[in-house]
């Protein structure tokens, strides 16, 4: 169980002193199943750092880890919702509330500002969480691969995995710099597309020749046969 004095110390300096008893009783109290409450205030300890990240209210932010523990423990957004929001969801549906409209309202608070940085913290890369997983695999290509007792393939498959596996990770240059000089030809047809247009566009203001005939004109090229 949280003491006032874990809250307030677990919190960004600036929102301690909005911590209450009250609250944290509250805390204490969220979910009837121990280990569930357990997480969720473990939760809350974790990911307080996002109280320095915008104006969030201490309140809101208990539900915002409350409602992100149940999607981590894979309720969906309205299972997750209605343990966050009880009361709040049954009177939707007392109020005679339609499915689809209590489900935008359930949207919406899912991809708030305070629950997607709450989220942000709560969901841990695949390769840091099975670490274990991927040291166990490790050691047993090795073990296959030292077994004696098993097929000359077996060992050589089991050498090249792990070969494959820790081998050191090559370093990428995926900056390709293209640059193209400009030779006498190229700096001749500039200056003469640029004389072009300046031309046309006087043709144009003070000669009075049609755009469409202007640009119905033909470009020709000098040089070749």
């Amino acid at each position: 169980m949280l003491t006032l004095g874990q809250v307030q110390e677990s919190l960004p300096a600036g929102n301690r002193n909005n911590i209450t008893q009250d609250m944290v009783n509250q805390l204490n109290a969220l979910s009837k199943d121990p280990e569930e409450a357990r997480y969720i205030r473990e939760n809350f300890v974790s990911f307080s750092q996002v109280l320095q990240e915008g104006r969030f209210k201490v309140g809101d932010y208990v539900h915002a880890v409350m409602y992100v523990s149940h999607k981590v423990m894979g309720k969906s957004n309205q299972d997750s919702y209605k343990a966050t929001f009880p009361d709040r969801y049954a009177g939707m549906v007392n109020a005679g509330k339609a499915q689809k409209d209590i489900s935008s309202i359930i949207t919406a608070y899912n991809k708030g500002i305070l629950v997607t940085k709450v989220m942000e913290r709560a969901i841990v890369p695949s390769w840091i969480l099975n670490q274990d997983m991927f040291q166990s695999a490790l050691q047993t290509q090795h073990d296959l691969m030292m077994d004696v007792m098993v097929s000359d393939k077996v060992r050589c498959e089991a050498a090249n995995s792990l070969l494959t596996h820790l081998k050191k990770p090559e370093i990428h240059k995926s900056e390709l710099k293209i640059n193209i000089p400009m030779n006498d030809g190229m700096r001749a047809l500039e200056a003469s597309l640029v004389e072009l247009s300046q031309r046309q566009l006087h043709q144009i203001e003070h000669e009075n020749v049609p755009v469409q005939e202007i640009a119905s004109r033909k470009m020709k090229v000098i040089g070749n046969d």
